[in-house]
C-alpha cells in the first residue's frame, strides 16, 4: 500500500498487525483517529499503554484481571463448586452473556496444538490439577472447542484428573455453536452448558 505519508504508513502497519485487521481496515481505522480530537486519541492511546502497563492475571484462574485475584473469584455470589475450563478470556465473555453459569473458571491460555508449536506445558493445566486438590469442587466442565486439538485438550485433562473424585462433564455437542464459543449465539451456548453431560461417555461413543 502506497501512502503518501511515512507517518500515516507506520500507523497503518501497527493496526495491520492485530488480528483480522487487513490493510484496508487498518488504513480506515487511522483515518478515522486522525478525524478526531486530539484528547480523544491521547487518551485512547494512554488506555492501551495502562492496560499493558498495569493488567494482570489472576493468580487463581488466570483471567486478565485489575488486581491479584478477579472478581469473579473474589464474588460471593458465584458457585465455588463448580469449575469451568476456557481457553481464553473470549470463552468468558461468551460464557458470561449467556447469563446459565454462576460458578468460576481456569483460563488455560490456549489448547494443545502441535501444528502451532504449542504442547500441555504452556497451557495453565498444572495448575488447574493443583487448584483442584486444593479447592476439590464438585464438577468441572470443559468448555473447550469443537475440534481435534479442543478434543486432545479435553482428554489430557481429563487423564491428569484421574484422581479426582468429582463429576468431569463437557459441554453438549451437536448443537450449532461454531469452532469457536467467542461465534456462538448465546441460546445455543447457554443451552449447552445446561446440557452438559460426563467426559467419561464422550469416550465410550
Amino acid at each position: 500500500m502506497n501512502l503518501s505519508s511515512k507517518l500515516l504508513t507506520e500507523a497503518v502497519e501497527q493496526f495491520s498487525g492485530l488480528p483480522g485487521i487487513g490493510k484496508k481496515t487498518a488504513l480506515r481505522l487511522v483515518l478515522h483517529l486522525l478525524k478526531q480530537d486530539s484528547n480523544n486519541v491521547q487518551h485512547f492511546a494512554e488506555a492501551l499503554l495502562k492496560l499493558r502497563q498495569e493488567a494482570l492475571f489472576c493468580k487463581k484462574c488466570f483471567n486478565i484481571s485489575d488486581t491479584d485475584c478477579c472478581e469473579i473469584c473474589n464474588s460471593t455470589t458465584r458457585t465455588k463448586e463448580v469449575i469451568c475450563v476456557v481457553a481464553d478470556l473470549r470463552d468468558i465473555i461468551a460464557i458470561e452473556n449467556t447469563g446459565q453459569y454462576n460458578g468460576l473458571y481456569h483460563v488455560l491460555g490456549g489448547i494443545i496444538s502441535p501444528m502451532e508449536g504449542t504442547g500441555p506445558s504452556d497451557l495453565n493445566i498444572n495448575s488447574l490439577v493443583k487448584r483442584v486438590e486444593v479447592e476439590t469442587p464438585r464438577e468441572i466442565i470443559l468448555a473447550l472447542k469443537g475440534s481435534m486439538e479442543g478434543d486432545t485438550t479435553a482428554f489430557y485433562i481429563f487423564r491428569k484428573l484421574n484422581e479426582y473424585k468429582g463429576l468431569i462433564s463437557i459441554i453438549a455437542r451437536g448443537i450449532s455453536i461454531g469452532d469457536e464459543l467467542e461465534y456462538a449465539d448465546e441460546v445455543s451456548l447457554g443451552r449447552s452448558i445446561l446440557q452438559r453431560t460426563p467426559f467419561e461417555n464422550t469416550l465410550k461413543e
